[in-house]
């Protein structure tokens, strides 16, 4: 159809767009003037398809028709006119002149709510349901014959924003579009308007919106978000007339101290509260304002009614200061009556409208996807000064809007004091746990409490996982650019960086980890593992396949690799930091939130970590810290149905309930770090005091709770007693005591019941007839200590062949000498196969011992050497899935395959 567009606004923008894909030809666009020297959206896009454009500053005189604005209109010889968003009044000679009449867009279910504030009084009579409709012009206001209807939800805390970009605008353009198809088609009803319900409301102004207190808290409620933005419902403070938005219900249990503010008119007074400021109707119920709009054009958050004075200046560097010529380009760009763009420049004043703050905002997101902005925060920094202030204080996480409060737990050692967060850590706030749950934490070098910590319960679990699926669906975290995505983690990592001596005291506190060792490698890799992944954002990439497809054969097939969601992570006690680290850093890069339970004897540096993420800019919702048990937190999580995805280190047993309970809830991708019983082959001919030196730390490392750990080594026969005499006497030489002094070799074990274990587990080796040669109990002072041990004479059939101990215990085999088949045989002789080593100075043995032991790490001629660039983890009972190296990214994306015919 020859069709001619009449209205206005990025709406009718759209619709022009969407009736010109459809195939109708546009005759003619008209619109409004341009104002301050910018054209309307919808006649820019036209003019840039070199259709006619009409703005004629008014069709009428006096109520008459201009007859030479009539002409020019018929002369576009239109069959339907469309108005989508018209201000103008159009005479009935043109309404009535097309052949198929006119239609307009109304966003209000009529015959409800005619007249031009359709929906701002759809919220403040407070309806259920909302919606738009098409009609047919008439002479009426909004009473012509009803061509179709959409209607929706309104929910309690909708604005006139929100509601308008959820549903009127999207659908309204689809809808409207529709009703052009139905008319084409000769299928477009006329359904006369039903007189019942009709209602009309005169347009809302500002000198008639002002707040009646004499009001439910509901029905204030109603008023505020119904004159969000325009025009703004207000009342007076001081003496001046304050605007109100951002209006929410709340219950009237509101926690927190804040500070009156007496408001002319109203029953009580307010309350400012870091919140927001707190509002009571005549029921004394509450509902919750975000921010206050002063005469003078200035917004500020409710928060800081109270607080004088501004923040002082930053200082920008280089890179910030070509962002802020970036920004400056861009509001000369809507500014166009603005020669030069000052400091002082005001965005409003300079002619700038509610339209082009939505346009000002995108802008910056495409300049830097970290700076995320609301529409309140350009209303809030008019100037540009102010406005760049704000964007690099967003840019560099130190926008305090919402200063993260934390009651830490503060203790002097190690020569420093060390700050604790202690509660449970959910979108973005340390929390207390459901019903205010907590225990104690226990510092294993004396048995001491180091402090109470939340412990997470179900209604916990909910939020966390809640709050993450919100934060990945709707926040800034999926929107990010990759780039900037890595930047943040980097950023991440640069903290703990800076915190790595109080990351590394927590952890020697918290787990019994020597200090040297848990600055090194606990924290050390830590660091180098978020770097690491933050180097991967901006690189995870799909593939171009060629496919053999019958004729036509013009096809082109790629795959995405999209992050999958919300990810549960379940970390053992052995390496707290490391541990959360390697699964973590890689889910982040992947673009995924996170919903972490830490162990629960070992809480501490994981929730230190959720406070440094919060100042490195991660949004709320991506990290969120459950201490708990696994029998309530981490089954929750496995059963859980809005979390994609599982990541577990711990336990064979532990792993087989999860993989269990992931495919029964919802099918979840898991990846499990299990147990290991990790086989050590010593020949005779290899460098013996290198296979002394690293059989030693095969075992001994981090107190032997390593889960990589040898758990059983074989020596060839004739350098079997030589070997252990050797062994013994490198242990008499370990230091064993406080993990704080420097010159500590070996710690206490983690926890009382893991060191019981290992008690009972050297007892089973007694009885089943392997020799002692050293160790095997509990050293007698106070924490957990437990001698370095060994075992020899271990036959294959035994318990402590068989089963980790997961603690300082070297077991010992001989093997005969030149039968490297046998001591391979025996070596595999294990449902575990997490990591293997082999001693030889032959490269042919080396390289056949490796390629046939079956383990998911073997290292030749060394041990324990991780890095956070070469995958790891195990086959078998050891579990599946990699963590480290560019293999982990996969375990926290999925692949999506798309085929195009051209």
């Amino acid at each position: 159809m020859k069709i001619a567009v009449i209205g206005q606004s990025q709406f009718g923008q759209e619709v022009y767009k969407e009736l010109r894909s459809e195939g109708h030809t546009i005759v003619g666009i008209f619109t409004i003037p341009d104002k301050d020297g910018k054209a309307d959206p919808l006649a820019t896009e036209a003019e840039k398809d070199g259709v006619t454009v009409f703005k004629f500053p008014r069709w009428r005189v006096k109520g008459q028709a201009i007859p030479e604005v009539v002409a020019q209109y018929k002369a576009t010889g239109a069959e339907l006119n469309v108005m989508p968003f018209c201000s103008q009044f159009i005479p009935m000679e043109v309404i009535d002149h097309p052949k198929h009449g006119s239609i307009i867009y109304h966003p209000s279910l009529l015959p409800r709510h005619r007249g031009a504030s359709a929906i701002n009084w759809t919220l403040i009579h407070g309806d259920k349901k909302g919606g738009f409709t098409v009609f047919w012009a008439d002479d009426g206001l909004d009473t012509g014959p009803i061509l179709l209807q959409r209607e929706c939800d309104v929910e309690a805390n909708d604005t006139v924003n929100t509601i308008y970009k959820r549903f009127l605008f999207p659908e309204g353009v689809r809808g409207t579009v529709e009703a052009v198809r139905l008319i084409a088609e000769g299928r477009a009803p006329r359904i006369t308007q039903p007189q019942e319900g009709a209602t009309y409301e005169g347009i809302q102004k500002k000198e008639n919106a002002k707040i009646n207190w004499n009001q439910s808290a509901e029905a204030l409620h109603n008023w505020i978000r119904g004159n969000d933005k325009v025009p703004g419902a207000w009342a007076e403070i001081d003496g001046q007339k304050v605007t109100f938005y951002g209006s929410t219900l709340v219950d009237n249990g509101t926690s927190g101290n804040g500070k009156p503010l007496e408001i002319l008119g109203a029953s009580r007074p307010g309350i400012v509260m870091k919140e927001g400021l707190i509002l009571f109707g005549n029921d004394s119920k509450a509902l919750l304002v975000k921010n206050l709009q002063f005469e003078d054009g200035k917004m500020i958050s409710a928060s800081q009614y109270f607080c004088s004075g501004s923040k002082a200046a930053v200082e920008l560097t280089e890179e910030e200061k070509n962002f802020a010529d970036q920004i400056k380009s861009v509001w000369h760009s809507i500014l166009t009556n603005v020669s030069q763009i000052e400091d002082s420049t005001d965005f409003f004043k300079s002619g700038a409208a509610s339209m082009d703050v939505v346009r000002l905002v995108e802008e910056v997101k495409l300049c830097a996807s970290t700076c995320q902005l609301q529409n309140e925060d350009v209303y809030m920094n008019t100037t540009f000064q102010d406005f760049i202030q704000m964007c690099v204080r967003k840019l560099r996480g130190e926008d305090n809007e919402e200063e993260l409060v934390i009651d830490y737990v503060e203790k002097k050692i190690n020569n420093m004091t060390v700050k604790m967060p202690h509660q449970l850590f959910i979108n973005g706030e340390f929390v207390d746990a459901e019903g205010g749950q907590i225990y104690k934490t226990i510092n294993p070098t004396d048995g001491s409490v180091i402090c109470d910590v939340s412990l997470a319960q179900i209604g916990d679990v909910d939020k966390a996982v809640a709050a993450a699926k919100e934060a990945f669906e709707e926040g800034e975290w999926g929107k990010m650019n990759p780039r900037d995505r890595g930047r943040v983690i980097y950023k991440l990592a640069d903290l703990m960086e800076q915190h790595q001596e109080e990351l590394a005291t927590i952890e020697s506190m918290d787990s019994g980890a020597v200090y040297t060792l848990a600055l090194k490698t606990h924290v050390g890799m830590s660091i180098q593992t978020f770097r690491y992944f933050a180097g991967w954002c901006d690189k995870i990439q799909g593939s171009t396949i060629p496919i053999n497809q019958a004729r036509p054969n013009r096809n082109l097939t790629f795959t995405k690799k999209e992050p999958i969601g919300v990810c549960a992570i379940v970390i053992p006690w052995n390496y707290p930091l490391m541990m959360l680290a390697w699964k973590t850093a890689a889910c982040l890069s992947a673009g995924n939130t996170v919903v972490l339970k830490p162990a629960q004897v070992t809480p501490l540096t994981a929730l230190k970590f959720a406070e440094l993420a919060a100042k490195a800019g991660l949004p709320k919702g991506v990290i969120n810290i459950l201490p708990g048990s696994g029998t309530l937190v981490g089954q929750c999580l496995s059963d859980h149905p809005d979390v994609r995805k599982l990541g577990f280190t711990g336990s064979t047993e532990v792993g087989k309930h999860i993989m269990k309970s992931c495919a029964i809830s919802n099918v979840k991708k898991v990846s499990l770090e299990l147990g290991g019983k990790s086989p050590l082959i010593i020949f005779s001919d290899c460098d013996m005091e290198k296979a002394l030196r690293m059989g030693m730390s095969s075992v001994f490392f981090n107190k032997g709770e390593n889960c990589i750990a040898a758990g059983r080594l074989f020596v060839e026969d004739t350098i079997h007693d030589q070997f252990v005499k050797k062994v013994v006497e490198e242990i008499q030489k370990i230091k064993i005591g406080d993990p704080l002094d420097r010159s500590t070799d070996h710690g206490p074990q983690n926890h009382k019941a893991h060191l019981d274990k290992l008690v009972k587990f050297c007892q089973t080796g007694v009885k089943e007839g392997a020799t002692l040669v050293y160790g095997g109990k509990q050293i007698e002072r106070p924490g957990f200590f437990f001698e370095p041990t060994v075992f020899t004479d271990v036959q294959d059939h035994m318990y402590i062949a068989q089963e980790e101990s997961f603690g300082p215990v070297m077991i010992i085999s001989k093997f005969k000498s030149g039968d490297v088949d046998d001591v391979l045989r025996r070596a595999n002789t294990t449902e575990y196969g997490l990591a293997s080593g082999v001693f030889t100075r032959d490269i042919n043995k080396a390289l056949y011992v490796s390629e046939k032991l079956n383990a998911g790490t073997v290292f030749v001629n060394t041990y324990n050497k991780t890095d956070v660039a070469s995958p790891f983890g195990g086959f078998k009972q050891s579990g599946f899935g990699k963590d480290l190296g560019q293999e982990a990214l996969s375990e926290y994306l999925k692949t999506k395959a798309v085929t195009i015919e051209y």
